[in-house]
């Protein structure tokens, strides 16, 4: 998915891990495109939280009847030092990129696109016969530590096993997380730091402890439905941040039960530039990523970003830089 806002700010990226206390991150909707286009509800980057773990940027979307807005529509775009974490509740989306794939995004699969030194892809919601025309999920970034800002792209699917324990179902797509019958599901994707990446749907008024990393700081975005986290409750749409600490974290759903995404890793530790859809470590290194994909707009297959054929149009241009110097944060 593209930052597709015109003025993208520069983000102050990563957060003091000291902070004991939990925080309610509340949703800021963004249009995703032109007027008929879906809205999206963003909360990372936020306002005095800028990233859990890796994890730096999280948009939240739907139910979303294609049919009424026009659905997902993301031209070719680039990313740098960044891997795009892909997860629908329902739907489909068509993913194409200049790695040379072309996959469907499917409810309940893990697709994760690595950028790297660069890679372009675009996002299409579709639509199979007899399959449901809501688009609903969710879609990530996690930042690449420093000494893995400039890896290879590619591209990995993982379609985990759904784990059924205390009225709950749990899909761990990254890390692992231990339950309460003594089992850890795991991910086997590769990534480049801890992470963790889970979605949990529980049964009216399931409760559920899970074991976590103390080291971790955790994130908790309710979906649907109602749920409190150690007895704090979250409300829908919004980013529960919990800090490092704990070794356990205790679901309690409502009598509608719930659906909700966990997400976690140690604090990031580290300064970087994020920029519209460029993570750097200095100014000039988002100054030469857009002048590159400027010169090439998805076009040029030796180039930095690569190429793949895409039918819709031509690529998003990169918005203009703000008149100051980006300065890194952390």
């Amino acid at each position: 998915m593209s930052d597709l806002e015109q003025n993208p700010t520069e983000r102050e990226c990563g957060d003091d891990p000291a902070r004991a206390a939990t925080t309610l991150i509340p949703p800021r909707e963004v249009p995703l495109g032109g007027p008929r286009a879906m809205t999206v509800r963003r909360t990372l980057p936020a306002r005095g939280r800028t990233m859990i773990g890796a994890w730096c940027f999280l948009d939240h979307y739907g139910p979303d009847e294609i049919a009424e807005t026009g659905g997902m529509v993301v031209p070719p775009h680039p990313h740098t030092s960044l891997q795009t974490v892909s997860w629908l509740f329902s739907g489909l989306i068509e993913h194409r990129d200049s790695t040379g794939v072309k996959a469907l995004v499917r409810p309940g699969e893990l697709n994760l696109m690595t950028a790297g030194h660069g890679v372009c892809h675009s996002e299409v919601s579709v639509r199979e016969e007899g399959a449901p025309a809501v688009l609903h999920g969710v879609q990530l970034w996690t930042c690449l530590p420093l000494e893995h800002a400039d890896t290879a792209a590619r591209f990995d699917h993982f379609a985990p096993e759904p784990v059924e324990v205390d009225g709950a179902r749990v899909s761990v797509f990254l890390g692992d997380l231990g339950l309460p019958d003594g089992s850890r599901p795991a991910s086997p994707v590769e990534t480049f730091s801890p992470l963790l990446g889970a979605e949990i749907v529980l049964a009216a008024g399931a409760r559920l402890s899970l074991e976590v990393d103390p080291t971790h700081e955790h994130g908790v975005l309710l979906d649907d439905g109602a749920v409190a986290v150690d007895g704090e409750a979250v409300e829908r749409g919004h980013l529960l941040h919990v800090p490092p600490g704990r070794e356990g974290l205790t679901l309690e759903a409502g009598q509608d039960g719930a659906r909700l995404m966990l997400i976690g890793g140690p604090p990031f530790g580290e300064q970087i530039v994020m920029w519209w859809n460029f993570i750097g470590r200095s100014h000039d290194d988002i100054v030469r990523a857009r002048e590159q994909w400027q010169a090439e707009l998805g076009h040029d297959a030796d180039g930095r970003f690569g190429a793949f054929d895409y039918p819709g149009g031509e690529s998003l241009p990169a918005p203009a830089l703000p008149h100051v110097t980006l300065r890194p944060r952390g």
